[in-house]
């Protein structure tokens, strides 16, 4: 029951998001809400990043690199065929990671540098509330997004 109920949710976050997903374009992934504000493909790679690279607190390793964590939008986010297949093959891994383990596993902990020690089921909740809200985001820079001059960011 417990792998059933977890794989609908990784589901149900796969569905929700690709509301926004599914939209994303190479002409519409530098739309951004402010000139501040990271891009839609800056945001897009950065969630299939994430997902990777949350993976490894549960031992799946990954050879994803990070290059939006942190770090400012300098059009890391332009090759959305990429970011798509990023996004994809992980929800891939949060679905066999889910195979993979007893149900007591989930109950384990897991030493994080930002939220300290939690059970990895708090972790992988974080995982799909992280993907939501930058769909979200995506979603909204879809809507009221513009383009913007942001060479006198990198100043």
């Amino acid at each position: 029951m417990q792998k059933e109920l977890l794989q609908n949710m990784i589901s149900q976050n796969q569905v929700t998001c690709s509301y926004s997903f599914k939209r994303i374009t190479e002409e519409n992934a530098a739309l951004r809400l402010t000139k501040a504000a990271a891009s839609i493909g800056f945001i897009y790679r950065h969630i299939g990043e994430c997902i990777h690279l949350f993976c490894q607190f549960f031992d799946v390793r990954t050879e994803v690199q990070n290059t939006t964590i942190g770090k400012t939008d300098e059009g890391q986010g332009k090759k959305i065929d990429e970011s798509r297949q990023l996004v994809g093959e992980g929800f891939e891994k949060l679905h066999q990671l889910i195979e993979a383990q007893p149900d007591e596993y989930w109950l384990g902990n897991v030493e994080t540098p930002f939220f300290g020690t939690i059970p990895r089921i708090r972790l992988l909740a974080h995982v799909l509330f992280h993907n939501s809200n930058h769909a979200g985001q995506i979603s909204m820079s879809l809507a009221r997004g513009s383009r913007y001059d942001t060479s006198e960011l990198k100043q």
